[in-house]
Formats: C-alpha cells, structure tokens, sequence
C-alpha cells in the first residue's frame, strides 16, 4: 500500500507481527519485558526466508557475543563494587572488542545487533541478580530472532512469478475494459443515428 512517498509494505506488517508474537510470548511465559526479544526479531525480519536465515544467524550469533561480553562486564561491576571507572573503561573497551571480534569472524552484518545486545543488557540489569539473568537475556535474543525466521515461514511474500502472474491479468484486464468502452461507444454512436431528430418548429 503507497501513500504518496510512504509506503506500507508486507516486511513492516510482518515485523509489527513478529513484535506482537514477542509480546504476548513473553506475557504467557512471565519472562519479563519482551525488548530484547523485540529488538532481535526486528533486526533479523527481512523480506524473504533466505535473507531472514542469513540476518537473523548473523544476528544470533553477534547476541552472543554480545550477551557474552555483558557478562564479563557485570563480573568486572560486581568485583569492583560497581566503581564509575569500570563503567567509563569498561563499556568503550567492550565495544571496541565486539567490533573487531565479530570482524575477524566475518559476521559484520551482526556487528550493530552485537552492540546493541551488549548496550541493552549491561544498562538493564537489575540490581542483585545473577548470571543467570544475563543468560536469560541471551537466550530472549534466540527467541526473538526464531519469531522471525518463522514469520518468513508461514506468511510468505508473493514470489515473483505470482506478481507477474497478477500483473498479467491486470494487465488482461484493462485491456478487456477497453474493448468494452469501444464496443458501448460504437453502439451508442448506433443508437444516436437510428435516433429521429426532432425539428424546431
């Protein structure tokens, strides 16, 4: 759907869905908030299957090391009474070392989630809890990006032999409705000479 330059197209529809899948998943499962979860499924959703596997494995795996990254920060926090010097250290140093991690692995395309991760779970982890939090975060990654990858499943774009099958018969029938306007054009002009004109008296 096209309004002027704004378009709404099916992958905007498919990662509301996938949005809406997260939130309602995480209602029913009380996992708490479902943002990361969010955030991943939006990173991975692309237009077809094979993109979504490709983004969405690119991003599974910079989510963790992302998350792995989160971890080793909240034990340098937790070793050192949350001092400021590790935070203004800590997350620089951390951040450059995903980057130049995730390079050498060849996943660049994961870089941006890979951070994000990292940013997301170091800044929102609740005061006094455990590693174990920081695994659950990583396994909301997995979750959101497998929302996706099954949204690509089950609602599928029209392939591009169905679009130019549709356009076809569009294409058909435009040609039909114009083949009917010359037909009733040539019998109303048929009409108008059987017609008897009226004098002016």
């Amino acid at each position: 759907m096209k309004l002027g330059k704004f378009r709404l197209g099916m992958r905007t529809l498919k990662t509301a869905l996938a949005c809406m899948i997260c939130i309602i998943f995480f209602n029913i499962t009380h996992r708490g908030t479902p943002m990361i979860a969010c955030l991943s499924a939006v990173f991975a959703l692309r237009e077809d299957f094979q993109s979504t596997i490709k983004f969405g494995g690119a991003r599974i795996v910079g989510n963790t090391v992302g998350g792995l990254f989160a971890v080793l920060y909240y034990l340098a926090t937790q070793h050192t009474n949350h001092s400021i010097w590790i935070e203004l250290a800590g997350i620089p140093l951390s951040l450059i070392l995903i980057i130049v991690f995730n390079d050498g692995i060849n996943n660049n395309s994961g870089i941006v989630g890979s951070a994000a991760a990292f940013l997301t779970i170091s800044y929102n982890i609740p005061a006094n809890e455990s590693v174990v939090y920081l695994f659950q975060r990583i396994l909301d990654t997995f979750i959101g990006a497998a929302i996706a990858i099954s949204l690509n499943v089950f609602v599928k774009p029209a392939t591009k032999i169905e679009r130019q099958e549709v356009d076809e018969d569009i294409e058909e029938l435009q040609h039909r409705e114009l083949e009917l306007i010359e037909i009733r054009q040539k019998l109303q002009a048929k009409i108008e000479k059987k017609t008897p004109k009226h004098k002016k008296h």
